[in-house]
């Protein structure tokens, strides 16, 4: 097997008044690997996800992504690992309501400072991906959920990351919707190569997933 992509040793998160969101998380994830990280609500997983892609410091354990130790990157650092190899799809979009679609899919690009001709093609390439190539003009109101959050993921993709973070991605979104979204990123992960962290509470979900991790109250069930 290929070297894991995402290396965690002993994780632990509390916030203040005690709240002991993770309590000595360990796990590995390798190159082209769905894992979903299934728990309820409170039970650690946007934690997690906001750890390994640097959003957040843990109080104490390791975070290699890429073989870079991402709690201890100074903020420049982990501005370019958030832009050149992770990506994040968020539950709630995260969309700029006055862009199109292909806008949308292309800031990241545009931050970068890709040239306008790469940029446009890569867009066109990600917007076919995910069924969208029809809505490239349309802004984020003349599309249903399901499209919103296929435009999330193909932006998430835009800068090629090695590292896809899903945040519980279809949690707004109809269990039929949620489905064809889950099944489009096991395609993504295939077909581009990333390796997927999407945390859910849907169990109808996990079975999309290469492997699942249970987790209750920060810690993973055996």
């Amino acid at each position: 097997m290929s070297e894991p992509l995402v290396v965690v040793e002993g994780l632990r998160k509390t916030y203040p008044k005690g709240v002991r969101a993770l309590r000595g998380i360990s796990f590995e994830a390798h190159p082209g690997e769905l894992v979903a990280i299934r728990g309820r609500s409170g039970a650690g997983k946007t934690t997690l996800l906001n750890l390994v892609g640097g959003l957040d410091r843990p109080d104490e354990g390791r975070v290699r992504v890429a073989g870079q130790p991402v709690p201890e990157l100074p903020e420049e650092g982990l501005l370019r690992l958030r832009r050149d190899v992770v990506g994040f799809v968020f539950q709630s979009f995260r969309l700029i309501p006055v862009l199109s679609a292909a806008e949308n899919v292309g800031v990241p690009l545009l931050l970068a400072r890709v040239p306008a001709r790469d940029r446009e093609e890569r867009v066109k390439v990600l917007l076919s991906l995910v069924g969208l190539s029809d809505q490239a003009e349309q802004r984020p109101y003349e599309l249903s959920g399901g499209q919103q959050q296929r435009v999330a993921i193909a932006r998430a993709l835009a800068n090629r990351p090695r590292l896809l973070l899903a945040d519980e991605p279809t949690g707004q979104l109809d269990s039929q919707t949620a489905r064809q979204i889950m099944e489009l990123l096991r395609v993504l992960v295939r077909g581009e190569g990333v390796t997927a962290l999407v945390a859910t509470h849907d169990a109808a979900l996990v079975g999309l997933a290469d492997r699942v991790l249970e987790l209750k109250d920060g810690e993973f069930l055996s």
